[in-house]
Parts: C-alpha cells; structure tokens; sequence
C-alpha cells in the first residue's frame, strides 16, 4: 500500500453524497504531491486485468517508464457476482478466455497457472473440460487480486471526481473517496486518466420495491440462506425471468426448499437455448471489435440484433434439459413442484405480512391470476451505470453523437471536450460503439491490453509535447 499512502491527502468532512460524483467545482492545481498516470474507479475483472498489465509492465520497465497506478473498490474485497456462485454452475466462456492469455498466453497470472499453484492442474485437464465452475474462476480472480494486492484500496468508495484546472485546460483529476480507516473522512488522489469500471446495476422490473420476500438474482445465495438460518417457511417460490440466471435460480430453489412448489414466469414459450456454436462466438473474437467498431449504426445494431441469442435472455442447453427431465420426473410422479407459467408476466404485487399476492397475465387471452407465494426472485438481469450516474456531472465534460450516445474511441477512451487534455476510460457501458464484449469477459484481457498501450502512448505523446 506505499504506493497508495504516499499520494493521500486527507479531509476532515465529505464532499458530497455517495450518489453525487462531482460537484460541479474546479480543483485549482495545488494538491496530492503525487500524480498517478492512471486511477481505476472499481475493481471488478476488468480493472483487475488492467492492474495485472500494469504491473506486469512495471516489473520489465525503467524506473522512469513505469506506470503509476491505482485503483478504488467501494466493497471491503475482491467480489465478483457472488450472490450466484452456486456451487454446481460453471462459467459460459472458455478459461482460456481469463484475465491474461488473450492477451499474453506466457503470462504468469494465467488460469493454468493458477491451477499449477493450487495443485490442480492435472485434475482439471482431467474433466476434459473448457468451462470451469463458476466458485473456482472466482477463486482465481481473488488469487490473481490478492497478487496485485499492494495497487488496490478496498473500502474506497469514490465520493466525487473534480476536474483540475491549468491555464484554462482540464489537465488532472481530483478523486475523494472514503478513508477505509476513517469513514468520516475523506482521501484525494489526482490523476491524469481515469479508468471507470464499475460494472453492471441489477435491473428490477418498473414499480417493484426490494422486501426481504422480492430480490434480485444477485442476491440469490444469501437471501436463500438467510430464510433457511431463519427457519421462514416457503410454501411457493417464483421467478421472474427467462435467461440463464432465471433458470439456475428456478434449480437452486428448487433444490433448497424440497417442500415448496417453484415457478417459473416469461413472457416466452419456452426457455432458448444459448447460440455457442463456433461460427456465432465469431462475435466475440478480438477482431470483430474493430469490424464493429467501423461498422455504420445500421450494421451495428443488426450486428447486435443478429446475435443477441449469444448472450441474452438464453440458458445453456444442458441446464434446459436437466429442468425439463426434472419436470417430467415430477408429472410421473404426480407431485410437480416445478412449474413453467410460460407466455405470462407479472402484472401487480401485493405484499403483506404473511407472503406476497402476485397478479399474473396469461398474454394470449388476457386472463388474469393471482399467485400467492412466499418469495418472488426477479432475473431481470443488469443495465450499464451511464457516464452520469458513474461520474455525475463530469460526463458533460464528454462529446456525445446525434443520438445523444458517448462517443468513445477505439481505444476505449471516451472523447472529450477541446479543453479537456485529461482522459476518461470506460470498461463497461460501451456496447453502442464496441459490440457485444463491451460488459463480458470474453476480451477483457485484450481490451485490458488496449487500455494499457493506450495509457503509454498518450503519456509519450504528453512528454514530448513538454519538451
């Protein structure tokens, strides 16, 4: 942590709420002695990879061509989804497809090197697998965030984010965020880019409040045990949802609560199976970036259209099967707890103190039902935070296309106003201009290396411009 405290300016009252991320104010440019080249708001995969390149850059490098770094994570560890780290479930992309080797494959804090260090590595060629579970990647991100342990402050929730002023141009910014030591006050650190990856907001459906009965999917794992530890009886379940995480939360419950009846609410017929066939994962591959990138608005979003079923509202085939065995198991049987109300969606909620009354709507007549349950778990899936909610009114310091969308260039460097010489970078939120990968793992290790050169080049570019 020397390289952290070193740059910390302390303050002894808060800026301004934890929804406000600049106040519209202008640091003058006496500050924080040291000047990091970049500052990572969030520390989720992406800025992980980030950090990884940095530092790997930094072992190789002279002393005067490192890059000075750190990030801030709001959370008092390393978490990644891990509300859905349901202990049977794997990933959905290849570990090959991990933090380093799209990027360097030699690399040292590779997925395989991971399992070598855990002694696990011939174990885990042994399943004959590309798709490792989902508790074990996590493991290996926190093993690979526990190696670059000393550029991350946990704990540091950015407050606001002040631009710095010099002779007219935007050259720095001043970021407050939360002492860890001391939440009442506050730490500044200036840079000269910001690195914005603070991943994905839980989307839940217009009009419904949170309860302790109504969640998000993302909350899953802990509020199921929070009702087991607290003996709550659950006589009925029902989900919200038709992707992949709608269909784990439909097994999970169904698996805990072995007395209660599970249901399963989309507007679909059927759940979809997700399209991982070789010539549709093209999408992903580094290249299609650039070709998305280039491509006019109305090839992007056919682009978009065309291969939604790649990742959006679909479920791995093997989990659909598994659902419709256990389904028709239970018919045979003649006790079905697991129950599919296809075609439908939730009209109103009615909450009160024994459970919840759920106005469902069957679409093909209108008809309408009432569904009395004990929990409803909404997988309505994630939004991207905008540039406005991640940094509040700092992104009108950034241009913006005839449909009102950031324009951010190819190196993931959002375009800003001519006075504005200090860079924003986003990792996340960026599906309009870079395609499908914009939130997903699939390229975070290439696009952790773009970001990376990026940084050097305009560092370069900023030395000889002060020559």
């Amino acid at each position: 942590m020397c390289l952290l405290r070193e740059a910390m300016t302390r303050v002894n009252t808060l800026h301004s709420g934890p929804d406000s991320t600049y106040d519209g104010t202008e640091s003058t440019h006496e500050g924080p002695e040291v000047t990091y080249d970049v500052l990572g708001i969030g520390f989720g995969p992406s800025n992980l990879a980030l950090a990884i390149a940095v530092e790997e850059h930094n072992a190789k490098a002279a002393e005067g061509e490192r890059i000075r770094a750190a990030f801030l994570e709001k959370q008092p560890s390393f978490g990644w989804h891990r509300g859905m780290l349901i202990d049977d479930a794997t990933m959905q992309v290849s570990f090959l497809k991990d933090l380093v080797t799209m990027r360097d494959p030699t690399s040292s804090y590779s997925f395989l090197c991971y399992l070598r260090e855990r002694d696990r590595l011939v174990d885990f060629l042994n399943q004959k697998t590309l798709f490792p579970l989902r508790i074990e990647f996590h493991d290996y991100l926190e093993w690979a965030a526990a190696r670059v342990a000393g550029l991350v402050e946990y704990s540091a929730e950015v407050l606001s984010v002040n631009p710095v002023t010099e002779n007219g141009e935007i050259v720095f910014f001043d970021v407050v965020s939360r002492d860890p030591a001391n939440p009442e006050a506050t730490i500044v650190r200036r840079a000269r880019s910001l690195c914005v990856a603070t991943g994905m907001e839980p989307r839940m459906p217009s009009g419904t409040v949170r309860s302790e009965r109504v969640f998000h999917n993302s909350e899953l794992i802990p509020r199921v045990a929070d009702v087991l530890a607290k003996g709550t009886p659950v006589r009925r379940a029902v989900v919200l949802g038709a992707g992949q995480s709608a269909a784990e939360s439909v097994d999970y419950l169904h698996r805990h609560f072995p007395e209660a009846e599970i249901c399963s609410v989309f507007a679909k017929y059927g759940y979809t199976p997700a399209d991982d066939s070789p010539f549709a994962n093209r999408i992903f591959d580094p290249e299609a970036v650039d070709i998305f990138y280039n491509a006019p608005p109305e090839v992007k979003q056919s682009l978009v259209d065309y291969h939604r079923s790649t990742n959006y509202s679909v479920v791995d085939m093997d989990l659909i099967e598994s659902l419709s065995r256990t389904m028709y198991q239970e018919k045979v049987q003649g006790r079905q707890r697991m129950r599919m109300l296809n075609v439908s969606r939730i009209r109103d909620i009615d909450a009160h103190d024994d459970g919840l009354d759920i106005g469902i709507e069957f679409l093909p007549t209108a008809e309408r039902d009432v569904l009395s349950a004990d929990l409803l778990v909404c997988a309505t899936g994630y939004h991207p935070r905008g540039i406005d909610e991640r940094l509040g009114e700092l992104g009108k310091l950034c241009r913006r296309d005839d449909e009102d969308a950031l324009v951010v260039g190819r190196d993931h460097r959002v375009a800003t106003h001519a006075n504005v010489t200090a860079d924003i970078y986003l990792q996340g939120g960026t599906e309009h201009t870079h395609g499908l990968t914009s939130t997903l793992l699939s390229n975070t290790a290439v696009r952790a290396g773009e970001i990376y050169a990026s940084l050097l080049e305009r560092r370069r570019d900023q030395e000889a411009l002060s020559r």
